[in-house]
């Protein structure tokens, strides 16, 4: 992982909790923000830093339950987390950003745009859905057995067998079990953190059918990034959000599963930055 150094970092409060945040910039460009997956932190941004700078600005922060950021067990909500990135953004006097999220990020953004697409150039999504699935809830029940049991070595095993694409897991072989390692650590004494921040998940799923109508109503240009082989919400279950968001485009990558920006970098952070300086769909 490169040396990397934050310009600018701070805290937000949101409910009396804190929200730590990180600037990489000088105020002098347009600014993107990069949405933590659940199981990230700011940290986990750093390798790609390089890919965004110096064209651009970098916001990163952590939401409840993760890196710096309070993380009792108590129960997380994710328009409270847009909330903290508006709080973030006013702070830096940011008036609009571009805002991309994978996974677990991906809901954060949507759910931003839904409440605050004054404040967004564009909105970059990948791994997510914004239908009702049947196995995607299942693997949300799943994955909250696996916290609630304790059983986070026999979690990790699960996990990076069901996000990866085929050719990623054959070139990162030797890395797993570190990786694996790492996120036990993390997370073994912390597993109600992954149960709070699942939890405002499923929240925020039992409010979609009333949310449905400002989710259509997000015109902010839209861009889905879908890995091919994504087996957690597959590229199909994507592209069901063009149906809803009316500004919408969708891409598949090839040779890639759910961790698109990891799996295939260049390709990702490529087409990231090409719309950002576009702010259109045809980029």
């Amino acid at each position: 992982m490169p040396e990397v150094t934050a310009d600018r970092t701070g805290y937000v409060r949101v409910q009396d909790r804190d929200v730590y945040w990180e600037y990489f910039g000088r105020g002098d460009r347009e600014a993107i923000c990069l949405l933590n997956g659940v199981a990230m932190s700011t940290r986990s941004w750093y390798a790609f830093v390089p890919q965004l700078q110096p064209e651009y600005d970098l916001i990163l922060f952590d939401y409840w339950g993760q890196g710096n950021s309070f993380s009792e067990d108590a129960p997380y909500s994710i328009p409270r987390f847009c909330e903290a990135l508006t709080k973030i953004v006013d702070t830096l006097t940011i008036q609009r950003l571009h805002l991309m999220g994978i996974s677990y990020g991906g809901f954060v953004a949507l759910d931003y745009a839904r409440l605050y697409q004054d404040r967004l150039h564009t909105l970059t999504i990948s791994g997510i859905l914004l239908t009702h699935e049947e196995l995607f809830e299942m693997y949300e029940e799943l994955s909250l057995l696996f916290y609630r049991s304790g059983q986070m070595e026999l979690y990790a095993y699960y996990l990076y067998e069901k996000i990866f694409g085929e050719s990623f897991v054959r070139k990162i072989g030797p890395r797993l079990p570190e990786m694996r390692q790492k996120l036990i650590e993390r997370y073994n004494e912390r597993a109600h953190c992954l149960v709070q921040l699942t939890l405002a998940q499923d929240r925020l799923f039992a409010e979609l059918d009333a949310n449905l109508p400002g989710y259509r109503a997000i015109q902010t240009p839209t861009l889905i990034m879908a890995g091919a082989e994504d087996r957690t919400i597959p590229p199909w279950v994507q592209k069901k959000i063009c149906t809803i968001l009316p500004n919408s485009r969708f891409e598949k990558i090839e040779d890639s599963g759910h961790v698109v920006y990891l799996e295939k970098p260049e390709i990702f952070f490529g087409h990231l930055k090409r719309f950002a300086q576009a702010k259109l769909l045809s980029f």
